[in-house]
């Protein structure tokens, strides 16, 4: 089992998670990679703050800022697309171009244009054009929509953006099968195998763009977009992962920041030890929620009494299907990684809990285990061909990229299990070994944990959710006390964001941000409803 942070909103029907609010990947450690792998192994948070970049254009970089977008029809109706140009190495502009899919949809109203807003659902590895063309530009508030052209662009190796390609259908299938809680030196060997494989697959398909994934150049990158567009400063949305892409460019640009909104909020001043632990908290206590509302009901397939019992009746079956895997109805069988990565993928939402009741009842007493796979399939942007898409290997691309490893070795990974597993009992053993993926990666990690303060930025909006499984909600309160100008806006409830999920006073909150340039009074807090 690996783990992103991708945000799921509301779409678990039937194959893919991401609905309604849109998808926010963020990091998780499963097939794939703690999506928010992580910082230096060492400390716990980082003192070091981000430097800004020069106010002036360096002249090298000038065609790049001075480049004019070719609009065209792309198949959508509403919407055009265009190619940028960007250095594929910032700190070399003349070694050649990387080429990035940009999307809009011009303002649909009357009122006074406001210019652009880009939108970036998560990750890293999730598709803002996908984005932007599903749900955003048709599901954001009409009144945001008819005042900005709403705008993405696919992060360098993600989706239409030079993807990064790792492992073919069969090898990414036996990957996400791998056993994530190693019985003994056999199975611990053939986990560091599977990571291995990974990484050499990534770097043999997609070795010349792996060394320039950073979420710093995918900043930088934004920034060419903005002056391509002709804006003064950017308005963005940016959820999950796209939080700390977001602010990133408010750290390198503090001067060009207009209206940001950075919604289920990373810290990223965290270790990626810290950082993978917290989140490990964050799904138990996603589940524990989960698990309180299924005990109430006749049919819960996790009995009755107490969510502890639920949780320790779930890891049974865990461990049940680890020794005898239970037919997936598609000729793959159900173990123990994929049932784990299908529940986990439902803790996005609570809207997916009925789902997950339904497949947990399915798999647990009639021995069927395609519930649960087709959680796990969107989870991992399985289609029902066999092949993925590019999600996973950008995940782990740029995670692996951003920082170092949280472990290097499996001794490391055992000496930190009973901390996983304080944080979580039905969660920890697995998040731990999963949080193993970059030791093995080719490319040497270029960042490091640091605080962002942006000083001299706009007000920025920074939202957190009390009970989000993927980005918890001290995240949020972190970023926000290091941003100068950060406003806090509490969520008390469930699920992965809040934008667009149902709170009112959430959404009325963010609108005025948007429209009037309001910021939240500092501290403000909503509910559901």
């Amino acid at each position: 089992m690996r783990t992103k942070g991708f945000r799921r909103a509301r779409r678990l029907r039937t194959r893919r998670l991401r609905t309604t609010p849109a998808t926010a990947l963020l990091s998780l450690p499963l097939a794939a990679g703690l999506l928010i792998s992580g910082c230096s192994a060492g400390g716990s948070t980082a003192d070091a703050s981000m430097a800004a970049l020069p106010r002036s254009t360096p002249r090298e970089l000038s065609a790049y800022y001075e480049q004019q977008l070719s609009w065209r029809e792309c198949g959508v109706p509403g919407f055009q697309c265009a190619t940028m140009k960007a250095p594929l190495d910032y700190a070399d502009p003349g070694s050649g171009d990387i080429e990035l899919a940009v999307a809009r949809k011009k303002a649909t109203g009357k009122g006074k244009p406001l210019g652009s807003l880009l939108v970036n659902p998560g990750g890293p590895g999730g598709s803002a054009v996908g984005y932007l063309q599903s749900y955003a530009a048709l599901g954001y508030p009409e009144e945001v929509r008819a005042r900005y052209d709403m705008v993405a662009v696919d992060p360098r190796g993600v989706a239409r953006s030079e993807p990064v390609t790792c492992l073919d259908g069969k090898q990414m299938d036996a990957y996400t099968q791998t056993d994530m809680t190693p019985d003994d030196a056999r199975e611990t060997a053939e986990l560091t195998r599977s990571f291995k494989e990974f990484a050499a697959g990534c770097e043999k398909r997609s070795a010349k763009i792996l060394p320039h994934v950073s979420t710093v150049e995918a900043a930088r990158d934004m920034d060419v977009l903005r002056a391509a567009l002709g804006d003064d400063r950017l308005a963005y949305v940016g959820a999950s992962y796209g939080t700390f892409l977001g602010a990133t460019y408010a750290g390198l640009y503090p001067d060009r920041v207009g209206r940001l909104v950075l919604d289920g909020a990373m810290d990223p001043a965290l270790s990626a030890r810290r950082m993978n632990r917290d989140q490990t908290a964050g799904f138990e206590t996603a589940f524990r929620s989960f698990a309180a509302d299924c005990v109430k009901r006749a049919d819960c397939p996790l009995g009755g009494g107490s969510a502890a019992d639920a949780g320790t009746r779930l890891k049974a079956f865990f461990k049940d299907v680890d020794r005898k895997p239970v037919p997936g109805g598609d000729g793959r069988e159900l173990g123990e990684s994929l049932a784990t990565t299908g529940v986990i993928a439902a803790m996005y939402d609570e809207a997916a809990w009925p789902q997950l009741r339904d497949a947990l009842a399915a798999a647990m007493r009639d021995k069927d285990g395609a519930g649960l796979l087709a959680l796990s399939d969107s989870y991992y942007e399985r289609d029902g061909d066999g092949s993925y898409g590019n999600l996973m290997y950008a995940n782990a691309a740029v995670n692996c990229l951003d920082l170092a490893p949280s472990f290097t070795s499996p001794d490391e990974v055992r000496a930190a299990l009973p901390e996983f597993e304080k944080a979580s009992p039905v969660f920890g053993e697995g998040l731990a070994w999963a949080s193993l993926n970059c030791a093995y990666w080719k490319v040497k990690p270029t960042g490091e944990a640091h605080r962002i303060e942006a000083d001299g930025a706009a007000p920025i909006t920074v939202v957190g959710t009390t009970r989000d499984p993927a980005t918890p909600y001290r995240w949020a309160r972190s970023l926000a006390a290091q941003l100068s100008s950060g406003k806090l806006l509490t969520y008390e409830g469930d699920g992965h964001t809040a934008y667009g999920r149902g709170s009112e006073c959430v959404d009325s909150t963010i609108n005025t941000y948007l429209l009037k340039g309001t910021p939240p009074a500092d501290g403000k807090r909503c509910s559901q409803g």
